[in-house]
């Protein structure tokens, strides 16, 4: 079973909500998981933009959130989650704080890849990447105001490209 990553919130080819970006309510979307490979000891979700900070001349990856130690039986995230499973942790996005930032570049379309990583250990507080990836899957999506660059060494991750909102 492959690792796959997916929102109810959008889909292949459609639009993303305004309500998941910093022009909206700024909320997390839902999202569902599943071919978690059995050995797998933690999850890391990684949102990024690598168009940062123009898509003609990028210059950077601009991070969004990040969440590691996600328990491996955990299938997915709500809307907006405010209530984290139980061992997960936060790192500090690119604004210098935990939680979601939702998409608000500065010009031009920016691409956002939510990345799933299926580790073999669990992350150590003060140093995030202890464990080795076992499989990645990232869905992309894009904005007017928003590839996956994956390090996986295990397969060749597929991603779901989501066109902007108009």
């Amino acid at each position: 079973m492959t690792l796959k990553i997916e929102s109810t919130a959008f889909a292949a080819d459609g639009e993303i909500p305004v309500r998941y970006t910093g022009e909206g309510e700024d909320l997390s979307p839902p999202l569902s998981w599943s071919g978690v490979p059995s050995s797998t000891k933690s999850l890391v979700l990684l949102v990024d933009d690598p168009d940062a900070p123009d898509p003609a001349a990028p210059k950077m990856v601009w991070v969004h959130w990040v969440l590691y130690n996600i328990p491996p039986s955990v299938t997915g995230l709500s809307e907006g989650v405010k209530s984290l499973p139980v061992g997960t942790g936060e790192g500090l996005n690119d604004w210098k704080r935990t939680g979601y930032g939702g998409p608000l570049p500065p010009i031009g379309r920016h691409r956002y890849f939510h990345k799933l990583y299926a580790l073999d250990g669990c992350c150590q507080t003060k140093r995030a990447g202890a464990g080795f990836a076992l499989a990645a899957f990232p869905i992309s999506g894009s904005s007017r105001r928003f590839l996956e660059q994956t390090q996986d060494k295990t397969r060749r991750p597929g991603t779901l490209d989501i066109r902007p909102f108009a």
